[in-house]
Order: C-alpha cells, then structure tokens, then sequence
C-alpha cells in the first residue's frame, strides 16, 4: 500500500475525499484503483474552496462551509488556527490544511492552518490541474 506511514498533507479534492474509507491509526484511505494504483493513506489534507458559509463560536472553535468545484466541504476550528489575512467571509478563496474527521457523506476536517488566496484568480483556476498533477506522480 503507498505510503504506509502518513506523511505531510496531500493535495485532494471533496469528490476525491468522499469515497476514501477509514484505515487504521486515525488514517483514510484514498482509492487509485482507476489509476492502476494501490490506495494513498492519509491523515491531513490540503484542500482549497471558496467559503459559503462562516458558523462563528462554539464548542468547535467554529466551522466553515466551502466549496470546490467538485463538491463542498466542511472546516471545524477554523477560529482556533493561523490565518494570515482575515479570511472567514462567503466569497473568500481559501487554502485549508486539516486531519480529515469524516469522509460520507461529506468531508469534514479540523483545520491546522488557512490561508486567503482570494487576490490571485491562478489559485482557484490551476487548483484542480495541480491536484490531478499531483495525484499522478505520487507512487
């Protein structure tokens, strides 16, 4: 299986999220069969969205809602972790790394760091192109 230890957070997108099955130790595995490959454990992601909707407070130090083109997503802690810019506002174009806590029915991760990415419209318009990059040089 590749990479049998998680190492640092891999590039995904929701749709891609949403069909990986839990592994062992806190770990997901994200199938490849489709690419002949043998399934990617991971713990953190890097995913990328633009926010819809900020819920602020809370038990979960807040949540947001985004979306990536190829579904939505959802971000726990996002007041608790470094952002840079302030970046919590519907419209923003965001950078997220998280441990993913949930796949199905859709992903939810609890956020290490955001970051806002809005003022560059490459961000959002290469994010599928380096993902699918990506995803086809890891062993």
């Amino acid at each position: 299986m590749a990479g049998d230890a998680p190492g640092p957070p891999v590039k995904v997108l929701a749709a891609q999220l949403r069909a990986a099955v839990r592994g062992a130790g806190g770990t997901w595995l994200l199938g490849r069969a489709e690419a002949g490959r043998a399934p990617l454990r991971l713990r953190a992601v890097w995913m990328q969205g633009t926010v819809l909707e900020v819920e602020r407070g809370g038990a979960r130090g807040g949540s947001a809602r985004l979306q990536d083109g190829s579904g939505p997503f959802t971000v726990l802690g996002v007041e608790e972790v470094p952002k840079g810019r302030p970046c919590l506002s519907a419209g923003k174009y965001v950078m997220v790394m998280g441990v993913v806590r949930s796949c199905s029915p859709e992903p939810i991760l609890r956020a290490i760091k955001m970051t806002d990415l809005s003022e560059n419209p490459v961000h959002k318009n290469m994010w599928s192109l380096e993902v699918e990059d990506l995803h086809r040089v890891i062993p």
